[in-house]
């Protein structure tokens, strides 16, 4: 299932990036730059108590008058509730109450949404509190006392968050259609692409009731097979937010891919591939998901015997970290290769949902080891003992080695492309968790 999004609300300078590196911990920090993924996370998996939710962070706010404070704060409240099942609203203990709290407040209020308020800066919980409770005249509730900087009070206010969360969603759901998200930049196609598959042959069974998030989820039968479609354009921006429209869309991106299976990547014929289709490619690639790259509006191009070849390239160049995704050329308005996009998603499926059976994945290993020695440093080389598949959605495989410093990512990479050449794993990404084991316990 799907985790639950967070978000964090508030002024500049009241600590909202604080908290969010605070929860993020390690998570924020990028093991590897990955061409294309922003290196301003602005949202992070987090775990509190067994439970994992999104965190998002929409900050950003630079404002240079009150007015365009209280007007970028209406924004960002609004991408709040737009996105968001639980909203953080921070604000400042050391500042007060101030009238663009009151008035964000007022929003979040009608918005219907979980709203925990959390008051920032509470040095100490003995002498502040009464500070503290000035907030409750903002009428959204309880004020929770942190000190984001030191993680003081996160804990209970974590426990105020996750209290929010729907238990029943929480669980394993029973609809096992498969969920299908197209992401990509504004005005690449996403609706027209939707629209065109419900117009056609009329293919919709039925909407399926708004989400809390707003995006329209659509069930799509194709072939006899029933599919949901997760349409990110379904989700309007209420005001028009230029500084923030790229933070948006990304948030919406990532709302829409934490919900998916398979990530269908439009990316526009016209234009190419560009940094922001990789930023939102590296959104997908992170999180483990399906991926399909279709290049929509392929009928608008003039082409000879190589363009598709060039463009295949330019691709693969762009999104060099995810040599596996599948890329189809495709036309929303015309429909061209529509039948293609539903079998390439039908085999990302199977490939994410694929198993290996130990005996075979060891004996690739051994294979692979023979051909190529494992690196060594400092006179001690690598040593592979075991490899076995623990879960699926994304395939993911552990190693038993016996330094883990020494399994240099060349290595497991050159491991993963051996599995790879056995059994394919189109459209999906494989995971590798690299675990010690000393010689003496083998």
């Amino acid at each position: 299932m799907s985790k639950p999004i967070v978000a964090i609300v508030g002024r500049p300078n009241v600590g909202k990036s604080t908290l969010f590196n605070a929860l993020a911990g390690e998570n924020i920090a990028i093991v590897k730059d990955t061409p294309g993924v922003t290196r301003d996370r602005i949202y992070a998996d987090v775990e509190w108590l067994n439970i994992n939710f999104t965190l998002i962070d929409t900050g950003g706010i630079e404002p240079d008058s009150s007015d365009v404070i209280l007007s970028q704060m209406r924004d960002q409240a609004q991408i709040a509730i737009d996105t968001a099942d639980v909203i953080i609203f921070m604000v400042d203990c050391r500042q007060g109450l101030v009238d663009a709290d009151a008035k964000v407040a007022d929003m979040l209020r009608r918005s219907h949404k979980p709203v925990v308020l959390v008051v920032n800066k509470v040095d100490s919980f003995d002498q502040d509190m009464a500070d503290v409770y000035e907030f409750y005249n903002l009428g959204i509730g309880d004020p929770n006392p942190i000190c984001a900087s030191n993680k003081l009070g996160v804990g209970d206010m974590l426990d105020v968050v996750v209290s929010y969360f729907d238990r029943s969603e929480l669980d394993d759901e029973e609809d096992e259609r498969p969920r299908i998200a197209i992401v990509g930049k504004p005005n690449v196609g996403k609706s027209s692409l939707i629209n065109k598959l419900l117009g056609e042959k009329r293919l919709i069974v039925s909407d399926i009731a708004g989400t809390t998030r707003d995006a329209v989820d659509t069930a799509v039968k194709w072939d006899g097979r029933d599919y949901v479609f997760i349409d990110t354009a379904g989700l309007r921006r209420k005001n028009k937010v230029k500084e923030e429209l790229e933070r948006y869309s990304i948030i919406r991106t990532v709302t829409a891919v934490e919900r998916a299976d398979v990530v269908v990547i439009l990316i526009d014929a016209i234009e190419g591939v560009t940094e922001q289709d990789a930023k939102i490619a590296g959104i997908a690639h992170d999180r483990g998901k399906g991926i399909v790259i279709a290049v929509n509006k392929w009928d608008a191009i003039e082409k000879d015997d190589k363009t598709i070849y060039r463009y295949r390239d330019d691709i693969r160049n762009v999104l060099s970290y995810m040599p596996y995704a599948e890329i189809l050329f495709i036309s929303a308005e015309t429909g061209q290769r529509l039948p293609k996009l539903f079998e390439t998603i039908d085999m990302v499926i199977a490939n994410q949902n694929m198993r290996v059976a130990t005996g075979v994945l060891n004996e690739i290993m051994a294979e692979a080891v023979a051909l190529q020695q494992p690196p060594t440093d400092k006179g001690k080389r690598l040593k592979l003992y075991y490899i076995t598949q623990v879960s699926v959605k994304p395939p993911t495989f552990v190693v038993f080695v016996n330094d883990r410093q020494l399994m240099h990512f060349s290595y497991t990479r050159y491991l993963e492309n051996k599995i790879r050449d056995t059994f394919g794993f189109k459209g999906t990404s494989l995971k590798f968790i690299i675990r010690e084991r000393k010689d003496r316990e083998k």
